[in-house]
């Protein structure tokens, strides 16, 4: 999922080549450690959303170590913003929920791309808050967004309709992500990311616990170890490499550096699950990737009402990617 980073406002340049390939190779290698994430989904032998709370209830109490080795604060937070990170915390939950649930029902690289999708529904946000057509650019990653979703999406259903509700349950929480972003753009101007990370995690858990028992899912895992790899690898690596390496990079190299993620997806759900991928299938996902790029790259100053848009929930976001989703937490993405 995606992770939330900088503006281009507070970009700090490397100071040496070493500190610039670090950086890079830190980028990079977040995006794959969140890219993993889908492999630990479909290996866990508890429920998709059952692992969706484990990946953020393990982890619970390293975040709060983070926290307070970054100086960050974990009290203090005015009730209205409470309730808001409440709030957002219950969407980040239903993110995590609908994209670990759609992973299990399409392909890999399908649920990446979708499940990463909140950069452009934050692009049609700014159009609808900002009342102003697209231009330039931003046509290009409508149509492309448009084109290369159509495809995918009729590749899953002649695949099986399974397949194609998959694509929309990551889709959804794409969708889902942007709104959580929204919901959070006042906290996230005041408190810093791994102390609202810890604060939603707090939030989120008790919902994906419920939703996974009302769901009838299998809650306590046999074998720990897809659970705690989700965890260790998609939750704390992912998202510590990225939150390092983010702030340094504009939003475009961010952008090239999330596609990354649906590759390594694809590569492993061939390698893993058979997931054979068509001459058309790599058109549709070069297409949607290609209108994540743009998005990133044409994010407007931010107005009333607005964000720019997230660099890859798990998030840390509070995304994911995940979804987690973050600075998501997925993971997302996505949180």
């Amino acid at each position: 999922m995606e992770i939330e980073g900088a503006s281009k406002d507070n970009l700090s340049p490397p100071r040496s080549a070493l500190t610039a390939a670090l950086l890079l190779a830190a980028l990079l290698a977040g995006n794959v450690a969140l890219a993993l994430g889908p492999w630990f989904v479909r290996e866990a032998d508890t429920g998709p959303v059952s692992a969706g709370f484990w990946r953020l209830f393990l982890a619970l109490p390293f975040l709060i170590v983070f926290a307070r080795a970054s100086g960050q604060r974990l009290g203090g937070m005015p009730p209205r913003t409470l309730a808001l990170v409440a709030l957002g915390a219950v969407t980040f939950a239903l993110d995590l929920a609908s994209w670990h649930v759609g992973i299990g029902m399409t392909r890999l690289g399908n649920a990446t791309l979708f499940g990463n999708a909140g950069s452009i529904i934050l692009l049609f946000w700014g159009f609808i808050i900002a009342r102003m057509l697209p231009r330039g650019a931003e046509w290009l990653a409508i149509v492309c967004a448009l084109g290369g979703a159509a495809i995918l999406m009729g590749r899953s259903l002649e695949i099986s309709p399974l397949s194609l509700a998959g694509d929309l349950f990551c889709l959804a929480a794409g969708v889902l992500y942007a709104v959580y972003l929204l919901t959070l753009q006042g906290a996230r101007a005041r408190f810093g990311s791994w102390s609202l990370l810890v604060w939603v995690s707090v939030f989120a858990c008790p919902v994906l616990l419920a939703l996974a028992l009302a769901l009838g899912e299998p809650v306590w895992p046999t074998d720990w170890t897809p659970v705690v790899g989700l965890f260790v690898v998609s939750q704390l690596i992912g998202q510590g490499l990225l939150v390092y390496a983010l702030a340094h990079f504009p939003p475009l190299v961010i952008g090239l550096a999330l596609l990354t993620q649906p590759a390594v997806a694809a590569l492993y759900g061939w390698l893993a699950f058979g997931e054979v991928l068509t001459p058309l299938d790599i058109a549709g996902m070069v297409l949607l990737g290609s209108a994540l790029v743009v998005a990133r790259a044409s994010t407007r100053k931010a107005g009333p009402g607005m964000v720019t848009a997230p660099t890859s929930s798990p998030q840390p976001s509070p995304s994911p990617q995940r979804k987690l989703g973050s600075q998501a937490s997925g993971d997302e993405a996505n949180p």
